[in-house]
Parts: C-alpha cells; structure tokens; sequence
C-alpha cells in the first residue's frame, strides 16, 4: 500500500507498483515522477522497515524532497522497484514523531470536530514513553475536548506529514482511531493546546470543515 507524506498542500507519494491513485495523479500537470529502479523484492507494508537503504534510494529521496519545494510541482511520485529501502531512506531525513488521534462520534450520528491554529482539526496528540498507541489517543481525545471514555471502534489509516521545529526536519506519523462516546458530554476545548472551539457537526453540515482543514484530515474523514 503506498504512503503519502505531506509537505503543506503538497505531497510525496512513495508507492511500489502503479495503481489508480498514481496514475490519476501522472495525469496532473505538476506532478513529478521519479523511478527508482534496482531491487525486485518490494513490500507493500506502511511501516518502518528493518533494512537498510541503498545510495540510489537516498539520492532519490533527496532529490524528491528538493523538488516538493519547487513552485511548480504540487506532488512527487516515488514510485520504487525497493519499497522497504526507499521507505527507509525517507525516514532517515527526518526526527520521527508518533501521535494517535481520533474521529469521535456521538449517539446522534455527528463527528466530533475542533478549531485550532485557524484550522478544523481532530483531536490528536504525540505518544508518551511507554504508552501504547491506542491510549495515546483516547488520551489525546479527552484532554483536547473534555470527552469522557470514548470507545475505540476500529483503527483508520495512519496519516504523515512534515513540518520544522526548531530548525530540524520533522516527520510525523499520525495513528487514527474511530471512535464513540455515549450520553450527554460536555465539551471543553484545551486553550492550552490552541483549541478554541470543539463542536459536533453531522456529516451533511462537513462541507466547512473541508473548506478549511489540512489535508490528512481530509484523507481519514474520507475513510467515515
């Protein structure tokens, strides 16, 4: 299954065969292809592989890295004989971070939503040491919005994207969660986090989420 890493708007598809996606996307006028050829032992999986990337890998990766950035290319397409060492070679540019978050809703059939930084979000959080991912995100899930005991439903597709802290490259993998709260609940948005407004919104009323959101969110609300 390819991973999509996001750089802003943009983003870098790593992929190990052409399928619909890529090919929808080959189709657009600034999207980048770059092939890396070599190895005929790919993985479809989306996790951190045990194996080490090759020279060719890393060149290309750096070169994807550098061409996300150009004003004239909206994606870039990795599209890799070797997924396990391109995989590999992307991390290795980047301090990792793992947070777990969750799509909440509520006994009436609306998704739990919050305003943050100028944004709709979801609530989400980074993972503490020790902690399972799954407790990161009910954690997560009950600071930012003052939500008691949700109820995990099933696990949604993990989201990446890229910012700077601090002047370092970061990536970060984000593991979602559906998830259920029962009886009335009150909400209380952590201000501390930049949270200003938390809200329930039935799926009718999504559209000015989707006008104002990033695009991740957009990716695992399209999985509801």
């Amino acid at each position: 299954m390819p991973i999509k890493i996001y750089f802003g708007e943009k983003a870098v598809l790593i992929s190990d065969q052409s399928g619909r996606e890529t090919d929808q996307l080959l189709n657009q006028p600034r999207t980048l292809l770059i092939h890396i050829k070599g190895d005929n032992n790919p993985n479809t999986g989306n996790s951190l592989p045990d194996v080490s990337s090759s020279p060719q890998a890393t060149e290309s990766v750096r070169e994807a890295i550098e061409a996300i950035h150009r004003p004239d290319v909206d994606t870039v397409i990795l599209l890799t004989d070797n997924y396990p060492s391109t995989l590999e070679a992307f991390y290795q540019q980047f301090t990792i971070i793992q947070a777990g978050g969750g799509a909440v809703w509520n006994d009436k059939g609306e998704l739990l939503f919050i305003h943050r930084r100028g944004k709709w979000d979801l609530p989400k959080g980074k993972l503490d040491e020790g902690e399972t991912i799954e407790a990161c995100a009910v954690r997560e899930v009950e600071e930012e919005t003052g939500l008691v005991k949700p109820t995990i439903l099933r696990a949604l597709p993990t989201t990446y994207h890229t910012y700077q802290e601090d002047g370092k490259p970061i990536l970060k993998e984000s593991y979602w969660f559906e998830m259920k709260v029962s009886g009335e609940q009150n909400l209380n948005p952590q201000t501390e986090e930049q949270i200003t407004e938390t809200v329930w919104l039935d799926r009718k009323d999504w559209q000015k989420v989707r006008e104002n959101t990033y695009p991740s969110i957009l990716d695992v609300i399209s999985n509801l």
